[in-house]
């Protein structure tokens, strides 16, 4: 049985669906509720380089902290180290849910990727 963390807000459909996928393939959870304590900057870093995405495919751009801090513009223009920042002092930022074993990383829920990534 493999051991996977999943960042994950509870009240989200989604986050709620990759569990229930996560947790039928057979896979041991840990759930950590991404608003109450998101991933720190470090923890972050090392998520975003074991994805192989972008940085910015780790906003949820369709969220309301997205939309209330007007990111859609200032984004381009922040550093690195900035949107790594904001994205670990605003748990609702991140898109949801993260997934990770430790060496690879899922961002988001399609249960074709899971099916790729996360079958045992």
């Amino acid at each position: 049985m493999s051991h996977l963390k999943v960042y994950q807000y509870p009240k989200c459909s989604t986050c709620r669906s990759a569990v229930k996928w996560l947790k039928e393939a057979g896979h041991e959870l840990e759930l950590q509720h991404i608003a109450e304590q998101p991933p720190t900057v470090q923890e972050l870093r090392v998520l975003v380089a074991n994805s192989g995405l972008e940085l910015k495919k780790f906003f949820n751009t369709s969220g309301e902290v997205y939309k209330n801090l007007g990111l859609k513009d200032k984004l381009p223009g922040l550093s690195e180290e900035e949107q790594l920042d904001l994205l670990s002092r605003h748990g609702m930022l991140i898109k949801r849910p993260v997934v990770t074993d430790g060496k690879k990383v899922t961002v988001g829920f399609k249960e074709e990727q899971y099916s790729q990534s996360w079958s045992m």
